[in-house]
């Protein structure tokens, strides 16, 4: 039996870039709303990982190429419109969410459970952080020191569960749509 590879078009994929950098940017400032509503500032933000969620449902259901630009982008877009991302953080949240975007689109195919992508992006683009910021740190003396990615595992654990979670549900259920 022989699977066939749904080729997704360059048109297909430009929407889906410009859905995923939209929600990535948007998501969190409906989650910094209800944080400040709510008197929890950004904390909400840190402890639910907003931008992250659509960078990797974008890599699973539309690839690499699709995910790794609204990953990079994003972060860039937010901090110009919202001034957010810190601009000491700025650079390090463009790499680990391309690294994210282009994790999970490599994945995309892969014959594995939906969870184990979602754990494996995660670990990948932590992994990836955690290099640049040490680099950063190291070469380029900045500010922040690599120790804070595990203030941010930490901070983040439940927005970490809660992608391993949503996101198969998701991919699921839009995979399941698309054969009706």
């Amino acid at each position: 039996m022989t699977t066939a590879v749904k080729k997704i078009s360059i048109k297909t994929q430009a929407v889906g870039t410009v859905i995923a950098l939209i929600s990535a940017v948007a998501l969190p400032q409906i989650i910094h709303v209800i944080g400040a509503v709510s008197g929890m500032g950004t904390s909400l933000g840190e402890a639910l990982l907003p931008m992250h969620l659509p960078i990797i449902l974008a890599g699973l259901l539309g690839g690499s190429y699709v995910a790794g630009i609204a990953g990079l982008l994003s972060p860039l877009l937010s901090f110009a419109l919202t001034g957010m991302p810190t601009s000491a953080m700025l650079p390090f949240m463009m790499i680990e969410l391309c690294a994210y975007g282009i994790c999970a689109g490599l994945l995309k195919d892969a014959k594995i459970p939906t969870v184990s992508k979602v754990l494996i992006t995660q670990i990948a683009g932590r992994a990836v952080r955690g290099i640049a910021l040490a680099i950063g740190f190291y070469a380029f003396n900045t500010a922040i020191a690599p120790s804070i990615i595990f203030t941010s595992i930490t901070a983040g654990l439940f927005g970490i569960i809660l992608q391993l979670v949503i996101i198969p549900l998701a991919v699921y259920r839009l995979k399941e749509a698309d054969h009706e």
